[in-house]
């Protein structure tokens, strides 16, 4: 669909009440640079959730579900379609319910604290999660894990609603098509929860074994504007991604505003003040240079929102 010049006044209208004009996007993402998008709205309620699929499908203007912003990095011209933030919605509020061994928290619940939530309950599973800075819902979205585990470990189902026909309903973990930082979940299909089966644990070894993963985490990894690990490893378990940059002397390397950490040679730092466009600078340099080396073409683990030269399939899970 060719999308209108008065595309956006026609979708704040459809949306009036909970959407905004031209909002700054870097705010919502950890890596704090990037433009606006065009429009931003902050759903309340399951049905203005859905009024932003029947704006979008009216106006041909692309949606964006922006979580809590870990894994993006936006154009410094901005997203020109609807960026949605599910921090107020009440169908995916930042909510947990326990029932025994089971455990169902809201798309908008931040990992850390699910997982301090599920220790402190005496429950075992995700205390990897104490280390990711996302939201439950993007964490089934990219499959998000670490410390040796990941969502798919302990997902039983979630809840997704489609925003092109309006459809809700509960996606066994198996259908979900969960892999190495990747789903099938496609831009539309927002999930509102997730259920997760867990296992009877000693509150005191979770404290602990949360303990030493921050510890872990301060010790070998950058705080500071980041999205965490840049690119997937090659062979999980076998061969880091960060081993192939290290080896190429490439930790420190400085493109404008933004660098590859001193500390980790898997993330890349976004400077106070940066472009977006220096951070996708060092990530496509440290990429060729890896691919020239090595004959291996690293896959992105951070989503690129609103770079207008980028071809359409560079998403998530896919090599650009």
């Amino acid at each position: 669909m060719t999308v209108a010049v008065d595309a956006v006044p026609r979708a704040l209208e459809r949306l009036e009440g909970f959407a905004r004009p031209d909002v700054p996007l870097a705010p919502y993402t950890t890596y704090r640079v990037g433009g606006p998008a065009a429009v931003l709205a902050e759903p309340r309620t399951v049905e203005e959730l859905l009024a932003v699929g029947r704006a979008a499908a009216a106006t041909g203007l692309p949606v964006l579900v922006v979580g809590r912003g870990s894994n993006l990095l936006v154009a410094d011209a901005g997203f020109p379609g609807i960026a949605v933030s599910l921090a107020s919605c009440s169908g995916a509020a930042d909510r947990i319910d326990v029932d025994g061994t089971r455990v169902t928290a809201g798309a908008a619940v931040a990992l850390p604290v699910l997982a301090r939530r599920t220790v402190a309950g005496g429950l075992s599973g995700l205390e990897w999660a104490v280390g990711v800075p996302g939201s439950v819902g993007g964490a089934v979205r990219m499959n998000a894990g670490g410390h040796g585990s990941d969502i798919a470990a302990s997902l039983l189902h979630a809840t997704v609603v489609d925003l092109r026909d309006g459809r809700r309903g509960t996606v066994p973990a198996a259908r979900l098509g969960l892999r190495f930082r990747a789903s099938d979940l496609a831009d539309e299909q927002v999930v509102l929860d997730a259920t997760f089966a867990l296992r009877p644990g000693e509150v005191a070894d979770g404290e602990a074994q949360l303990a030493e993963i921050v510890r872990w985490r301060r010790e070998h990894q950058p705080g500071g504007q980041n999205a965490g690990s840049v690119f997937v490893n090659p062979v999980p378990g076998e061969l880091p991604a960060g081993r192939l940059v290290d080896d190429l002397g490439l930790r420190g390397l400085c493109i404008g505003t933004a660098h590859v950490s001193e500390k980790h040679a898997n993330f890349i730092q976004a400077g106070d003040g940066g472009t977006a466009a220096d951070v996708r600078a060092v990530m496509e340099h440290v990429r060729a240079a890896v691919h020239q080396a090595t004959g291996i073409l690293l896959r992105s683990e951070i989503r690129l929102v609103g770079f207008a030269d980028m071809p359409a399939e560079a998403r998530p899970g896919v090599v650009w």
